[in-house]
């Protein structure tokens, strides 16, 4: 798969993930597999002011080639500042547009999964992102739309092609499903015969290597974005390029090898963060995931996420069975799940959907989940 000048093989993308894919997550992901690997969304407000924790989040280890940065904005004039200090300050080789976040926070900004119901809008954005981009690739993931009475993935996927988009991701929910019910993957078939003309990913409901060859095969696509489904198993990536490569074999860690990742990660973790017991703390959303299906008592798990320090974390992962197998059955949901009972949305948002006025407020000055 070419996402412009860069060839992505397995064609495998790390979906951005609020305080998940920062760099010590990526690293462990990419040593498992090869792909294209994103970094957190980053405001392009809070970049261009150069916020310094938004600058911090951009930072990438020295293996990571190449680099990916996605940006979320509603401003066409910010997104272009944006892109252009990426492209001539080299911060990364490839720039991806989040029009698929469903959270409140940024919906009811106008951006996100909000944001290409307003078609001019996203014209102006796109435009300004390509244009200002020089030799860099500009991508865009997005959803189906607002909601079933609401859908855009069609029309967005045309202005993107006529912008000059390099590809589209579709995660295959609208924003009022969140993260609940089903993808509908039959959506992903129908872009890619709206836009034959550049390569369409699929995202949604990936939870196997398996389940990422299944959605190729019913829809067509060029590739897969995989997020929840590698939380607490960045071998998931190993699995991916096994799959693509025709090779059946599928990683089964023993929980002994899985307590070794974790302590890697949140070791990567301080030494991205400086912080010790931000870092722990940051570390213990991961713990659930990464035991799913191992039999492991209450009080242990209890140690676990409630670890301080580096040296209470080993303590508690060293009184693991590392023995025990990998447990069956794991290939399923994990994340957040649910529906929302509606979008939150600016006032009068769905009144016209051509029009391109910015929200006042639509332009975070921070970055972060």
């Amino acid at each position: 798969m070419k996402i412009g000048p860069i060839g992505v093989w397995p064609p495998v993308v790390l979906a951005p993930m609020a305080g998940i894919t920062n760099a010590p997550f990526r690293v462990l992901c990419r040593e498992q597999g090869a792909g294209l690997f994103v970094c957190e969304m980053i405001t392009t407000r809070a970049l261009v002011e150069r916020n310094p924790k938004t600058l911090r989040m951009i930072r990438f280890a020295d293996s990571e080639r190449p680099r990916s940065i996605q940006l979320y904005g509603v401003d066409p004039e910010t997104v272009g500042r944006a892109v252009k200090m990426i492209a001539e300050e080299d911060l990364a080789d490839h720039v991806d547009l989040n029009f698929g976040c469903p959270v409140p926070k940024v919906t009811r900004r106008g951006g996100g999964s909000a944001l290409p119901y307003k078609r001019n809008l996203l014209r102006r954005i796109l435009r300004e992102a390509v244009r200002n981009a020089g030799p860099l690739p500009v991508t865009m993931k997005m959803r189906k739309g607002i909601d079933d009475e609401h859908l855009t993935y069609l029309d967005a996927g045309r202005i993107a092609v006529e912008e000059g988009v390099a590809a589209i991701a579709l995660h295959a929910r609208t924003a009022k499903q969140h993260y609940g019910g089903f993808a509908d993957w039959p959506a992903i078939a129908r872009l890619k015969e709206a836009v034959p003309e550049i390569p369409v990913l699929g995202n949604g409901d990936i939870w196997s290597a398996d389940d990422a060859l299944r959605m190729v095969a019913e829809t067509g696509c060029d590739g897969v974005v995989v997020g929840r489904g590698c939380l607490g198993r960045p071998w998931l990536f190993r699995d991916l390029e096994n799959a693509f490569n025709g090779d059946p074999e599928r990683t089964r860690p023993t929980l002994g090898q899985v307590a070794e990742v974790m302590i890697r990660h949140a070791e990567g973790l301080v030494a991205c963060f400086d912080t010790e017991r931000y870092a722990v703390a940051d570390f213990r959303k991961h713990v659930g995931w990464y035991l799913k299906g191992f039999p492991v008592g209450s009080d242990l798990r209890r140690a676990l996420t409630t670890a301080t320090s580096l040296e209470e974390l080993r303590d508690g992962l060293g009184r693991l069975d590392h023995d025990q197998p990998w447990p069956p059955n794991t290939d399923t949901p994990r994340g957040k799940s649910g529906e929302r009972d509606r979008v939150h949305l600016p006032e009068g948002w769905l009144e016209d959907p051509w029009d391109c006025v910015v929200p006042d407020d639509a332009e975070s000055d921070i970055s972060g989940g």
